[in-house]
């Protein structure tokens, strides 16, 4: 019997797949309405978590941080049973994964931290990707439950806390992702150009195929031979932010990345290619 832990939108597509996998799932949420509603399911749900985790062989959460993790873990534990086995997908810190994998050993039981990149209907369509990380003899006993849970398990090996890190760097990187859509959504709209015609431009090139590249030449250490000068790159803020002044509409990213773009030009890098603002970082 499995006991799933934090049935918000992620916890209850998990839980609805592994329904229909034919396994039995006890539920348990802080509101308990949210549990109360996969009993529909086939879930058995519950209010109080020692009730929840009471027979189970292994124990999933997707909670909200590190505090909330630490809390419901401290009040299931007097009905957990020896060896259950915890699987943790909320995003947390690094040392908060690490500090739970230690302190769960020494109290008699398995902790592995298995973040993820994926939505409600990644967890209910078992796609998507999930990170672990850590001891890899204790990866490899459930490894086959967690592939079934989504698309792809990508294990980053042996360093403990790593898979949570990779979490927080992916999760940087969509937040970056989307608030440059935003900015590019406020300067098309100051220009009065029409959303439509923003998708239409990524419909037919999209910058994504870029990445790999990008982060090669950047990682590289070489910013010789630029293919878009730093002087240049900065001309071009300039002029996206002075028409979004024009058409009265707030720029939240480009102006930072103008600041860090002018600290490289005054350091000497200005005929180097842009990619060299992330020389420091290497």
């Amino acid at each position: 019997m499995i006991a799933y832990l934090g049935t918000g939108l992620l916890g209850t597509g998990f839980v609805k797949a592994m329904l229909r996998q034919g396994l039995k799932v006890n539920v348990w949420n802080r509101t308990h309405g949210k549990a109360a509603a996969l009993v529909a399911d086939g879930a058995e749900a519950f209010e109080k978590v020692t009730d929840a985790v009471r027979g189970a062989t292994r124990v999933h959460l997707t909670l909200k941080d590190d505090v909330s993790v630490n809390k419901v873990l401290d009040a299931a534990k007097g009905d957990l049973a020896p060896g259950t086995v915890i699987i943790d997908h909320t995003t947390t810190s690094v040392s908060g994964a690490r500090e739970r994998t230690e302190k769960w050993k020494e109290r008699g039981y398995t902790y592995i931290h298995a973040p993820v990149f994926m939505g409600p209907q990644n967890a209910l369509d078992s796609t998507g990707f999930m990170l672990v990380s850590g001891d890899q003899d204790a990866i490899a006993l459930v490894l086959y439950e967690l592939e079934k849970m989504t698309g792809k398990v990508i294990n980053f090996g042996t360093e403990t806390g790593k898979a949570a890190g990779m979490k927080l760097a992916g999760n940087l990187f969509l937040v970056a992702f989307t608030a440059g859509i935003a900015d590019t959504l406020a300067l098309t709209k100051a220009m009065g150009i029409p959303v439509t015609d923003v998708a239409a431009l990524f419909n037919e090139w999209n910058p994504g195929a870029m990445l790999p590249a990008r982060l090669h030449r950047m990682t590289s250490g070489k910013y010789d031979n630029p293919s878009w000068e730093l002087d240049m790159a900065r001309k071009d803020t300039g002029l996206m932010m002075n028409e979004a002044q024009q058409g009265g509409v707030p720029l939240a990213i480009i102006p930072a990345v103008a600041a860090e773009m002018d600290r490289w030009i005054d350091r000497g890098f200005g005929k180097s290619d842009w990619a060299v603002i992330a020389k420091d970082n290497l």
